[in-house]
């Protein structure tokens, strides 16, 4: 298994801890969540089920076709005491009368995929859940249960945050991440896809290192072949993703791609006030489940700009799959078989890399403190953007250290190296003026370039005091 390393150290742990366990993982979609717990407890599963996708807008039937599948799952271990569940009350009551019948001592491990799919309308899921946990569960030493979910406002809310019988009972939690620029390397590497660095970030710019769709790369193809079989040919295999990824995570699609499509327009994103107003959604209790379920799910991203009000944080689109499929899929009433591969050098497509190549700095500001030789220093990160009737100034990254520096970091995407001429250079030194008026006056600021292949020494080159480059990264 490439990565998740630490995650399957701390599930071992857990397996050997002698102590009743309740273990919630969760992550976006297709991040790996059911590929872990197979990998880790290969043959070691004492019971699995998963929930079944809901039909959306459907609720007639839900119920009993959710508990007739999980009937049939203790069928498939071996327990046919039970002919109909007819309440999720009954069906914890079943599984426990079926882990009694299996008890050898040994631990025992309880895997229920997709649990906030079972939670269908009046369903009394919880409230069986939660008995079957603390009537019953906790109690036995060697019972490890194991809970996922893609619906991470789900988890959070009615698990690991729950105030009522479940308060405090998840023993542990995993939030499992994206993959970051090494480990997509590391996974293409082991299938035999070979890409150099630049395409290994460009994969990242579109599918934002999830191993899911990584998997589906041909080792005899390029990228530009590999992202037009994915997206642009005739039953491209993620061409229906990003209405699936959303049906299949929340309870009102869409509603919420509404929200995730106004964000998309810019790339500093909106205040919440700017949402309610462009979507209609009454800035209140419905807007904010909205907000907080994508927060919770790691399409969007809350920050406060540099030098604005705390009362008003931004929020801003960083799901790179999202990004990528609302720019050059969606709408398009026609797809060219060979759209990448003939649109690869166009102005359209260098444009959109710039962008997207700051959303991968975004989500590798670790790798890049690492790099400045600042990983131990507390800093807070975010995009710097003022606006004036005349003109308006905005820097892409700006790292507020607590030792008293300012990275002022200018993000560019390049084939070779970087070369600043007299123009940005005098660019340059205006928004560091600007940047100097504004911020605190303990502050020094340091010009820092993030970048591919490095910078090209010249007069102007000395600008720049720091530069980051794309091998830094991985």
């Amino acid at each position: 298994m490439v990565g998740r390393k630490r995650e399957a150290e701390e599930l071992n742990r857990l397996y050997n801890s002698g102590e009743a366990e309740l273990v919630a993982i969760y992550g976006r979609r297709r991040v790996g969540k059911t590929y872990l717990v197979d990998d880790v407890f290969e043959n070691r599963l004492t019971f699995r089920h998963a929930g079944m996708s809901p039909v959306e807008g459907r609720i007639a039937g839900a119920l009993e076709e959710q508990l007739q599948h999980f009937n049939l799952s203790l069928q498939l271990h071996g327990f046919t005491e039970c002919k109909v569940i007819k309440s999720w009350m009954e069906a914890f009551f079943y599984l426990e009368k079926y882990l009694m019948k299996v008890d050898n001592g040994s631990r025992q491990v309880v895997f229920l995929d997709e649990l906030p799919w079972m939670d269908t309308y009046r369903s009394g899921f919880i409230r069986a859940f939660e008995a079957f946990w603390n009537t019953w569960a906790c109690h036995r030493k060697n019972l490890m249960v194991i809970v996922c979910g893609s619906a991470n406002s789900w988890i959070v809310n009615n698990l690991i945050n729950n105030h009522g019988g479940l308060y405090n009972r998840v023993t542990y939690e995993i939030k499992l991440e994206p993959f970051t620029l090494s480990e997509c390397e590391e996974l293409l590497a082991s299938r035999h896809v070979k890409l150099s660095r630049y395409d290994v970030v460009q994969s990242y710019m579109i599918l934002g290192g999830i191993p899911y769709y990584l998997r589906y790369f041909e080792p005899a193809n390029s990228l530009a072949q590999n992202i037009d079989q994915l997206f642009f040919e005739k039953n491209a295999k993620l061409a229906s993703e990003y209405d699936r990824l959303f049906s299949a995570i929340f309870n009102e699609p869409e509603r919420i791609k509404k929200i995730v499509e106004i964000l998309n327009d810019r790339n500093e994103g909106y205040t919440r006030s700017e949402l309610s107003q462009k979507t209609g959604i009454k800035d209140g209790g419905v807007l904010t489940k909205y907000i907080n379920a994508l927060l919770a799910s790691d399409f969007i991203i809350k920050y406060i700009p540099f030098g604005k009000s705390k009362k008003q944080p931004y929020y801003k689109l960083t799901d790179a799959f999202c990004m990528f499929y609302l720019k050059f899929v969606k709408n398009r009433s026609q797809l060219d078989d060979s759209f990448w591969q003939k649109n690869v050098s166009s102005q359209s497509i260098s444009s959109w890399r710039g962008f997207a190549f700051e959303n991968v700095i975004f989500n590798h500001i670790g790798q890049v403190k690492k790099a400045l030789g600042i990983s131990s220093v507390i800093s807070s990160e975010s995009a710097w953007f003022e606006k004036s009737e005349e003109k308006g100034t905005q820097i892409d990254l700006l790292i507020v250290r607590n030792d008293n520096v300012i990275n002022m970091c200018e993000i560019k995407f390049y084939g070779g190296e970087f070369s600043v001429n007299k123009e940005y250079y005098k660019k340059l030194q205006d928004r560091e003026m600007l940047l100097s008026e504004a911020a605190p006056k303990k502050y020094i600021i340091h010009n820092t370039l993030i970048t591919t292949n490095g910078l090209k020494p010249n007069e102007y080159s000395n600008i720049f005091l720091k530069v980051v480059t794309l091998d830094e990264l991985f």
